[in-house]
């Protein structure tokens, strides 16, 4: 059985839509064994413990120095021996004590067919500004390992979106939520579950 952390700053949406996979069937073997956030005020929070998980607020301010906060959030992942780290809208760096701790277990979904509109300062409704502004007809998603760059690990799977004419950053990113973001995050979990996602340097494979 797969053990899985998730991690998130905001609403949790993707996190809905992997606990949904998990209780339909569509993702096999693996469980949400805890929501961790860095926002006590996240609907995230609320939505784990609707889901039977535990709700973990662990935020940098409540912690001396942020090399305490780092090591109480590699702690509690250790604890709970967690297998797959989630990154879900997390706007927190993942420090390199846990990526190292979780190499190649820790995935991150991001808004845009990578590397396009990708890297510091990408995140939100940036990314859809971004592509708008750059005149895209296609974008998408990406699910993506996690090392110690800002969106430069390994890529595992990726959805591309249309780009509509009359298309705002908010019209765009929830198509992207809906048709990318909500379908290929959960695949790839149900297939990492499987044991059937494999890396080998920048490269990844699966079957």
């Amino acid at each position: 059985m797969l053990r899985i952390a998730v991690l998130v700053s905001g609403g949790g949406t993707n996190l809905q839509a992997i606990m949904d996979s998990i209780r339909d069937g569509k993702i096999k073997d693996a469980q949400i064994v805890t929501v961790i956030s860095n926002n006590a005020g996240a609907y995230a929070l609320e939505r784990a413990k609707n889901y039977g998980a535990e709700g973990l607020l662990i935020a940098p301010g409540d912690y001396p120095t942020r090399e305490d906060f780092n090591q109480a959030l590699l702690e509690a992942l250790l604890e709970r021996k967690i297998d797959l780290v989630v990154l879900a809208g997390y706007l927190v760096v993942v420090p390199p004590c846990v990526i190292h701790a979780f190499e190649n277990r820790i995935i991150n979904i991001h808004p845009s067919l990578i590397p396009s509109f990708c890297g510091t300062g990408c995140y939100g409704l940036h990314v859809h500004e971004k592509a708008l502004a750059r005149g895209v007809k296609i974008s998408g998603a990406t699910v993506h390992f996690v090392d110690e760059g800002t969106d430069t690990g390994p890529i595992i799977m990726q959805k591309a979106v249309a780009v509509e004419d009359d298309d705002t950053p908010e019209t765009l990113q929830r198509r992207i939520m809906e048709e990318a973001e909500w379908i290929i995050l959960p695949e790839t979990i149900g297939l990492i579950a499987q044991g059937k996602v494999h890396v080998e340097g920048r490269k990844v494979t699966i079957g």
